[in-house]
């Protein structure tokens, strides 16, 4: 696995980054044989109330992502790593199905039951070219979380929405 760690606020050091390459070992196991060609990224950030750890992994086309909060790092980047083994172990059939993603290791964990993604509602919504702004007004003018619009700049389809920390974010799609 290729780690990085990145620290804000806060200093990571070797011991820190010796306790991720233990805890990220069990993470590895999971993802195979090929687990040395996934990217890790750790971002370490001090919050007034303790130390916040976001750890995203990149790997044969798929991204799992954890953002946990602790008093202490280790304990953070403890929770984080229990996360991402739950998202790989609840969605195990699914990735072992996909044609992109070598067979993956689920030998040593037991099975969990897997649930089926539900649609609950369906909705057809008008997407008139707007730009960015405009698309942030009428997010909070429907109090939406997010808003999927046309961006009249570029003429494809995006999503802005609300980030935690107050601000906004604009996902823009790209092919791989």
């Amino acid at each position: 696995m290729n780690i990085t760690t990145v620290a804000r606020k806060c200093t990571a050091g070797p011991t820190f980054q010796a306790h991720a390459e233990k805890k990220l070992a069990k993470l590895a196991r999971l993802l195979g044989p090929d687990s040395d060609q996934a990217d890790v990224k750790i971002t370490a950030t001090a919050q007034k109330n303790g130390m916040t750890v976001e750890v995203t992994v990149r790997f044969g086309g798929m991204v799992l992502r954890a953002e946990e909060g602790a008093q202490q790092i280790n304990d953070a980047l403890d929770s984080c790593v229990d996360v991402l083994v739950r998202q790989l172990r609840k969605n195990k059939t699914r990735l072992e199905k996909r044609n992109t993603i070598s067979k993956l290791d689920f030998s040593d964990i037991a099975d969990e039951a897997e649930e089926d993604f539900d649609v609950v509602r369906r909705k057809a919504v008008c997407c008139k070219p707007v730009d960015v702004d405009e698309a942030i007004l009428q997010m909070n003018l429907t109090g939406h979380q997010f808003y999927l619009f046309l961006n009249a700049e570029t003429d494809h389809f995006n999503v802005v929405y609300r980030r935690n920390d107050g601000g906004y974010g604009l996902l823009v799609p790209e092919r791989e």
